[in-house]
């Protein structure tokens, strides 16, 4: 984080029609989750972070097996938990395509206007940026659906 404070994208993908973002503002951390606009989930940190560098991580976990469940987002600055929401519902099997993924700047649309207007670049150093994905949240059924359609399909 820089002295004076941070702003701007860590990552983000999606924009003002859904999607995800990872920022810093007005030097606290941020992640914004908008539910093709349907819905709009947002975790804050409620201090601002100090200058030097530190670790933000988002974790999620899923209220599944299943499809459009909700989950339950955890916001951790340094190992500790800045702020934690409860998310109702999601949307299943739909991403807004034309859209971006960014590190480090949104060159797209926002994901949050009322938060930051684009390019929004991020003015400190991302050092490293990783995605843990879990296990499949399928329920059995669609699983076994989902392999049927994919059989299908290459033939």
């Amino acid at each position: 984080m820089p002295a004076g404070g941070g702003d701007g994208m860590i990552v983000t993908t999606g924009g003002r029609w859904g999607g995800y973002g990872l920022y810093i503002l007005k030097g606290k951390p941020v992640f914004d989750y908008n539910m093709l606009i349907l819905a709009q989930y947002r975790w804050e940190g409620k201090d601002t972070l100090t200058p030097g560098k530190h670790t933000i991580v988002f974790d999620y976990t899923y209220d599944g097996p299943g499809i459009a469940k909700g989950g339950t987002g955890v916001l951790k600055v340094d190992g500790k938990v800045v702020d934690t929401e409860k998310q109702a519902n999601s949307i299943a099997f739909l991403q807004v395509s034309d859209e971006t993924f960014d590190v480090g700047i949104d060159t797209r649309t926002g994901v949050n206007d009322k938060d930051y207007q684009v390019p929004f670049p991020f003015n400190g150093t991302i050092d490293k940026l990783t995605f843990n994905l879990g296990p499949s949240q399928l329920a059995e059924a669609d699983k076994e659906k989902a392999a049927r359609a994919i059989a299908i399909a290459h033939d």
